[in-house]
This record gives C-alpha cells, structure tokens and sequence, in this order.
C-alpha cells in the first residue's frame, strides 16, 4: 500500500467551496482510477486555507502512471485546481509500522 500525501494550499476564503470540490472529485473520478484504496482530507487549524489530501494506491504506478498518465488526472484537476493558491507538493510514503 502506498500513501499519496498532498500539501494543498487553497486560496483565502473559499474553504466551503473547495472542501464540497473535493470531495465531489474524490468521490467521482479519483475513486474510478485503478489501485485506489481510499482517501481522508484534512484542514489546517492554523492555517485554514492549508489542506492535507491522503489517497491510498495500491502501488505508486497507480498513481503516478495510471492516474497522473491517464484522462481522469485532467478530470480531477478541473475540479479542484481552480482554488489552488499555488501547485500541491505531493509525495508518496510506504508503510514501515503499524501498532
């Protein structure tokens, strides 16, 4: 199993918007895309217009071929690119631990 986690930074103000945005687009074409096992979102307390994305791949060439490679990427940045304040930093992490 791999962890996508997406560092969001949206812009000031539209917090209700985007959080119905992603999770219309989690729901209706990141779900679609092979490998994918589920995904949480999170705001920042601090920082309110700073998003934390989780998406869990069954392997990272789901992610980073079939999706981002594939016509579903075009379709999910449609919907929630648009808020970006600024590209996400996106990274992938793999299990090592689990109590």
């Amino acid at each position: 199993m791999i962890l996508e986690l997406a560092d969001i930074r949206i812009q000031p103000g539209r917090q209700a918007e985007f959080e119905v945005a992603i999770q219309h687009g989690i729901a209706s074409v990141v779900s679609r895309a092979q490998g994918f096992h589920g995904a949480k979102v999170n705001r920042g307390i601090e920082s309110p217009e700073r998003y934390v994305l989780q998406i869990f791949w069954a392997t990272l060439e789901d992610h980073t071929v079939g999706f981002r490679g594939g016509p579903l990427f075009a379709e999910w940045r449609a919907i929630v690119g648009p808020f970006f304040a600024a590209p996400p930093v996106v990274e992938h992490f793999e299990l090592v631990s689990k109590p």
